[in-house]
């Protein structure tokens, strides 16, 4: 070991590059977001929707239950409502009758 090892150098001297190999379909299948699409039909489907949410984004059809039975379905969302709170899950609900819930490292843009 020399002296010089142990002073900083300057930008000039440095010169070198660090390059590092990445094996691009392993990076490809890491940076997917996975979608899965669910109806909300009865009150065992909120766990399974949770479940799902906090791994993937989900999108949650409401349109059948709310010809049905539509103070079951305020019930069922606000029961959504919460797990979603409890477990940090954004959600936000479309004009179509759909709710879409996205996990922490998701971000829904709200307009």
């Amino acid at each position: 070991m020399a002296l010089r090892d142990f002073l900083p150098r300057k930008k000039e001297e440095v010169g070198e590059e660090e390059i590092k190999v990445i094996d691009e379909e392993r990076v490809k299948e890491e940076e997917k977001i996975k979608i899965k699409i669910e109806k909300l039909v009865k009150s065992e489907d909120v766990d399974k929707i949770i479940r799902f949410a906090r791994q993937m984004v989900v999108i949650v059809k409401t349109q059948e239950l709310q010809k049905k039975d539509f103070g079951y379905m305020q019930t069922l969302i606000e029961k959504l409502k919460r797990n979603c709170k409890q477990n940090k899950i954004d959600i936000v609900g479309t004009q179509d009758g759909y709710l879409i819930l996205a996990p922490s490292f998701v971000e829904i843009a709200r307009e």
